[in-house]
């Protein structure tokens, strides 16, 4: 189900009182956008959420308004998650959301009261970088794409034949999905192979697209992380069965200072997690095809990898 927040945003802005307005709004939806907001953005409860507030309020918002007057948006991405479910052999529901954010995530994952839900933030795919907004400045054309690795997601979290250990985790909070927990909790083999499969979805979902783009990186950052493959999966090895919010942060979070990625002797390109990711799950991708791949044990994926490589098991 697609659920269109935009218009109701934009009737905040126009509202005489518009921070008022916006309170009502995160009232009426107080489940979903409370979530996106403790997930990517702070405590909505914090003092500082009223400044975050206050920014997104005072925007300039034109080219968002352009978008909407020139591309189709709620139909690229109802068509993507449409065709994201049958690719993905759904079975169960999955919400898409598309909203305006405060300058974070240009989408995201959810899981509130056990229902798997994507978000994307439109900001961020109007076609030009904005200052004021923090909008990326993505193509619109990208919408599909990122509707698909989002889905991709809910599906990994919520399916009743889901072995992931993040679907355990998610059920362990009650049918809600933390980042911040996941984290903590879940291996680095679990949380690069979930970012791994949703790349993967996107690439059957949407195909066509140049290759860095499915993994949000630019040409340059992909070249790179291309020569650096040999390394980054040594450096890596060691330390795929750890848990550590350190750890996702390291790999699979942008803005860290390059001390914090610093592994090896070498500066990890920034969310390189997701380019190693891909290479986890592409065997087992081969074998059993995206439905499959969704729903996979980390572990399965090590042994899809020990069988291409000709490693016998016991």
């Amino acid at each position: 189900m697609l659920v269109n927040l935009v218009p109701e945003f934009l009737a905040v802005l126009a509202a005489p009182d518009p921070t008022a307005a916006y309170h009502e709004y995160l009232d009426r939806h107080r489940p979903v956008l409370t979530s996106y907001w403790q997930n990517y953005v702070l405590d909505p409860a914090s003092p500082h959420a009223e400044q975050v507030i206050a920014a997104a309020l005072r925007a300039d918002r034109s080219d968002l308004k352009r978008l909407l007057e020139d591309v189709d948006v709620v139909s690229i991405s109802e068509d993507a998650l449409q065709r994201a479910l049958e690719r993905f052999e759904a079975d169960c529901p999955v919400d898409l959301y598309l909203m305006v954010g405060v300058g974070a995530a240009n989408a995201g994952e959810l899981v509130v009261g056990g229902r798997g839900i994507a978000f994307v933030c439109l900001e961020h795919f109007t076609g030009r970088a904005n200052p004021q907004t923090y909008g990326m400045g993505l193509a619109p054309h990208l919408l599909s794409l990122w509707v698909a690795h989002e889905a991709a997601h809910a599906v990994r979290y919520t399916s009743p034949a889901s072995r992931a250990d993040l679907r355990r985790l998610v059920a362990d909070l009650r049918g809600h999905y933390d980042y911040w927990d996941t984290g903590s909790r879940a291996t680095l083999r679990e949380l690069l192979v979930n970012e791994g499969a949703a790349v993967a979805a996107a690439q059957a979902v949407a195909p066509g697209f140049e290759p860095w783009e499915y993994f949000g990186y630019t040409r340059r950052q992909y070249r790179r992380i291309r020569e650096l493959d040999a390394f980054l999966r040594r450096v890596t090895a060691p330390v795929l069965d750890e848990t550590g919010l350190g750890l996702r942060l390291r790999f699979l979070a942008g803005g860290m200072t390059p001390a914090a990625r610093l592994m090896g002797g070498k500066v990890l390109p920034e969310r390189a997690g997701y380019y190693l990711g891909l290479r986890l799950v592409e065997n087992y991708l081969a074998e059993r095809g995206i439905a499959s791949t969704l729903r996979a044990a980390a572990e399965e994926f090590r042994t899809a990898e020990d069988r291409a490589l000709g490693i016998q098991t016991a």
